[in-house]
């Protein structure tokens, strides 16, 4: 979620001010070149909590990108205690991160959405009743909090899948543990901006140590020649 001293209009190139919500389009439906841009501008969203999104996104998708490689013969033949055989859950694996990838892509457009109407609440002639804002300041917290947790979630399988990963795409499952982790890293931070409670703080802080643990030990362990 971008910073509260971010303007409410959206700046184009020229310097012009327009509305924010009629320039609003799908994170999905944009470039990566032009979300990456507007990201870099001078506007209210994106901000940080959608480039954490975004971020998880890309790293979901390396993870899912090397567990679909992990589907060869030799996969095929090699047994799995839960799936049967490792080319199994390697495909079930890779099926999981796609849909991530578009889970945290729409968390992109969930933050601009959150930081929109907590916008709404700073305004002098807001009407809305202290219930109402509560829940809108609500949502802004949930919304970086999801995106940390799944962060957590799939960086785990990532982790637990390396050893029997393709070796000669083991590297890109290593990229996707390290986006997940520095994604959650950058959630966390929009989280804090937004007062979590201590017991939730505290949580979210186990989750990112397990997962600094995770990239630790992944990156003492050398590639095999």
């Amino acid at each position: 979620m971008a910073a509260p001293d971010k303007p409410a209009g959206k700046q184009s190139a020229t310097g012009d001010i327009d509305s924010s919500a009629a320039k609003m389009r799908k994170t999905a439906d944009l470039p990566i070149g032009e979300w990456v841009g507007a990201l870099g501008g001078k506007v209210p969203t994106p901000g940080g909590g959608a480039a954490a999104a975004v971020a998880a996104a890309v790293g979901a998708a390396s993870g899912a990108m090397a567990a679909i490689y992990t589907t060869r013969k030799k996969d095929e033949q090699a047994a799995d205690e839960v799936h049967g055989t490792v080319a199994a859950k390697a495909k079930k694996i890779s099926e999981e991160l796609r849909a991530a990838s578009e889970v945290f892509i729409t968390g992109a457009d969930d933050d601009a959405s959150a930081y929109a109407d907590l916008q709404s609440t700073w305004k002098k002639d807001c009407t809305l009743s202290p219930e109402e804002k509560k829940a809108i300041e609500a949502r802004a917290l949930e919304v970086p909090v999801g995106i940390l947790r799944r962060c957590h979630l799939h960086a785990t399988t990532v982790a637990a899948f390396l050893p029997q990963c393709n070796p000669n795409i083991i590297s890109d499952a290593k990229v996707a543990l390290h986006l997940l982790a520095g994604a959650a890293c950058a959630a966390f931070q929009t989280v804090l901006v937004n007062r979590p409670p201590q017991d939730l703080e505290e949580e979210l802080r186990g989750l990112l140590a397990e997962m600094r643990r995770m990239e630790e030990e992944v990156l003492t362990v050398s590639p095999k020649s």
